[in-house]
């Protein structure tokens, strides 16, 4: 087996075939916590686009290929751990010791391309790149997927249907999600995963599939939803794909009391303060990661009020706008004082609602000590939300 070092490897992924480089695990809090690396095509030139996760803000500049090596051997040596390589040609895993030692392992790389594997893309491949980057999904257009037949989104043969279009792209985007936190999950053992309101489950399906199926983690994946028809459907779809860990429940996010430690919630569309309820409960639990996309948000709509802002509140489609993104922005800071690293990010909107913020929260222990600004902010507008009831108790002395 041939044995590759950082340059050796790079050379031979560094081509419009390659998916993303993921470079994480930061050897301290300062700085970028993630490097995301992906192909682009500049004036018919391939470059390499680093995006750098900064706390809640993203960096972005692009690389020459020949600038690619002493780029990611610097994040390797002095800031991160580990990479993770993803092509169309194979992938790879990268590990940096303590002192910098670099441990390259090509887990595959298809043979009969693997000498055309250049620094250098022949314009074929950059034409590619340009056209259809854009329509590479995680779930495969074209590669039939039952339970995405079953649910109205893909035909027998693979075919997208036209209607369904807008949830096929909802899907994929949501799964991009789920790849970007692999690396906060343990492969070792069962990952336990809760998703509240799973409505009719189109994304809790793709959840199993994606992980259990195609990435090989074990997990079992529980639903939960107060449709009792809807629970019993699921449950019936579940049971003939053979997706033996997949559960669906009836009940409510408040009450729910079927595990004992989680490490994964999944909250999306849940009405209102629901999705407080399911934020406190995955702290409880100590979940590791935190996905939520919230719906309405009525509560600090009916709270809000502040004299400076007085002739902007007046206005009751303002008011409701600013209203929800407080609410989402209160939940979040409240995340980081938890111990959660939180980042607020563009989804897809949901089918009965025009809501497209996704709150990503992952578990590292480091808590934010922003409890006497949030007060500060929740005193200045009037504010009693849920999720700071449920952390803090009574917010008013």
């Amino acid at each position: 087996m041939k044995q590759y070092t950082l340059e050796t490897m790079l050379a031979a992924f560094a081509n419009p075939q390659l998916t993303q480089i993921i470079i994480s695990n930061p050897r301290t809090a300062e700085g970028p916590q993630k490097v995301r690396l992906r192909p682009v095509s500049l004036r018919g030139r391939l470059m390499f686009q680093a995006e750098e996760l900064v706390g809640k803000q993203a960096f972005h500049k692009n690389l020459l290929p020949e600038e690619l090596f002493a780029y990611v051997s610097e994040l390797l040596t002095e800031k991160f751990r580990n990479a993770e390589v993803f092509s169309e040609l194979g992938s790879a895993v990268v590990l940096a010791s303590k002192k910098g030692t670099i441990t390259v392992r090509v887990k595959e790389l298809k043979p009969a391309v693997e000498e055309r594997c250049s620094k250098t893309a022949n314009p074929e491949n950059l034409e590619k790149l340009v056209h259809n980057r854009k329509k590479r999904y995680v779930l495969e257009e074209g590669v039939p997927v039952p339970f995405l037949t079953d649910l109205g989104v893909m035909t027998a043969e693979g075919k997208i249907v036209r209607a369904r279009y807008d949830k096929f792209r909802q899907i994929n985007r949501f799964l991009e999600f789920i790849e970007d936190i692999l690396p906060n999950l343990d492969k070792g053992r069962e990952t336990t995963i809760i998703d509240f309101g799973c409505g009719k489950s189109y994304l809790t399906f793709a959840m199993y599939h994606y992980l259990s199926q195609l990435k090989g983690y074990p997990v079992r994946i529980i639903g939960l939803d107060l449709k009792q028809d809807v629970i019993n459907r699921c449950n019936r779809l579940a049971e003939q794909y053979g997706y033996e860990k997949l559960k669906f429940y009836h009940g409510d996010i408040a009450s729910y009391e079927g595990v004992d430690h989680v490490d994964m919630v999944v909250t999306l569309h849940a009405c209102d303060t629901a999705t407080d309820y399911a934020l406190e409960k995955a702290v409880r639990w100590g979940a590791k990661v935190i996905l939520s996309v919230p719906c309405c948000q009525h509560e600090l709509n009916r709270q809000i009020q502040n004299d400076q802002m007085k002739p902007v509140l007046q206005y009751g489609l303002i008011k409701e706008r600013l209203a929800a993104l407080y609410t989402d922005a209160l939940r979040a800071e409240l995340l980081e004082n938890q111990g959660y690293r939180t980042q607020i990010l563009e989804f897809i909107d949901m089918e009965h609602t025009p809501k497209n913020i996704l709150i990503r929260a992952v578990y590292d222990g480091r808590r934010k000590k922003n409890e006497s600004q949030i007060r500060e902010i929740l005193e200045a507008y009037h504010l009693e939300p849920a999720l700071a009831r449920l952390f803090w108790g009574e917010i008013k002395e």
